[in-house]
């Protein structure tokens, strides 16, 4: 897949895929501002590889990304495009990088738009991933754009209803996303005072890992409970209802949803946008194709896309358990 790493780079694109994450604008804006800097000519693409297919694409210069890296979403827009998973898809792909003379591609997304990238990389395209997902879910990085600011809408959610909570004798089911990652729902565990968090990560039991604990904490002298659900745990209206009909406690369920993916960035999503954006722009200047962009402690590194899309990551035991001794 590098033998057209010694190519030059004097045009690329750059897209958004996949689910939006706040500070994606932050990482086009460092994209676009780093490809002006050494003389790179860049071109957005509008609705991810669905608008690679069609060729909806714009030419883009500093002036392009003024004003963007306080807004949520991404200019650039995304969408899901199912045609992509296809080979003749791929193939188009492929087809509309030479169109447009495109020496290499930057994707913005999750673990699902790097497969499409490792696939065009395959048939020949040069390309670099910047992980930006709120689900924080990709093995190579500790960090995904998106995440912290995620975190701190969930963490504003959680504070609030525990007001409203606090007036009755409630318990407040949350169901944060993640997908199949408990990444916002351990934090936020743990900085919004939960008295139980679940995790797909985690087998649970209703009876001694939820009911219990909350007998244990009116037993206490407690009158408001909060229990944070990961969405890849599911079945919260369900859980809610069960520990109601247990304990007798009035339950409510508030699914955040798609609440989560918007907001303006916070610092942290911004300042790791851009440096992730100029991280990929100086790998392509310098030949490092086919790789995707990770944070490494306060560092940037690249990692091979192949390797990288095989990389696992694990919650963190440490917090798992001071999660335990603080929800006691």
């Amino acid at each position: 897949m590098d033998s057209v790493a010694n190519k030059e780079i004097k045009r690329i694109g750059v897209l958004t895929s996949g689910g939006d994450a706040p500070g994606m604008n932050a990482a086009i804006r460092a994209v676009v501002r780093a490809c002006t800097y050494y003389g790179i000519q860049v071109y957005g693409i509008r609705r991810g590889y669905r608008g690679l297919l069609d060729g909806d694409m714009f030419e883009m210069n500093a002036r392009s990304v003024s004003d963007i890296i306080y807004r949520g979403g991404t200019i650039l827009q995304t969408a899901r495009c199912h045609s992509f998973r296809e080979h003749e898809g791929i193939v188009k792909g492929k087809k509309m990088t030479e169109i447009f003379q495109l020496d290499a591609l930057v994707v913005i997304g999750g673990d699902g738009s790097f497969k499409g990238a490792l696939e065009l990389a395959r048939e020949g395209v040069p390309v670099i991933g910047i992980p930006g997902t709120i689900d924080n879910d990709i093995g190579c990085s500790d960090y995904t754009i998106g995440f912290d600011t995620a975190m701190n809408t969930v963490r504003d959610a959680i504070d609030k209803i525990k007001d409203t909570a606090s007036s009755h004798e409630r318990c407040s089911f949350v169901e944060v996303m993640g997908r199949n990652a408990g990444y916002i729902a351990l934090n936020c565990s743990i900085a919004g005072g939960a008295e139980v968090c679940l995790v797909p990560e985690k087998p649970y039991s209703l009876e001694v890992d939820v009911v219990r604990r909350i007998i244990a904490c009116r037993n206490r002298g407690k009158h408001h409970y909060v229990v944070i659900v990961a969405e890849g745990v599911g079945g919260t209206l369900e859980l809610a209802q069960q520990v109601k009909d247990i304990t007798g406690i009035e339950t409510t369920a508030t699914i955040l949803g798609h609440i989560q993916r918007g907001g303006s960035p916070t610092v942290k999503d911004r300042v790791m946008a851009g440096k992730m954006g100029v991280k990929a722009v100086l790998a392509l200047k310098n030949g490092e194709i086919n790789k995707i962009v990770a944070a490494q402690g306060e560092k940037c590194v690249t990692i091979d896309i192949e390797e990288a899309l095989q990389m696992k990551k694990e919650l963190d035991e440490d917090m798992l358990l001071a999660n335990d001794i603080l929800n006691v």
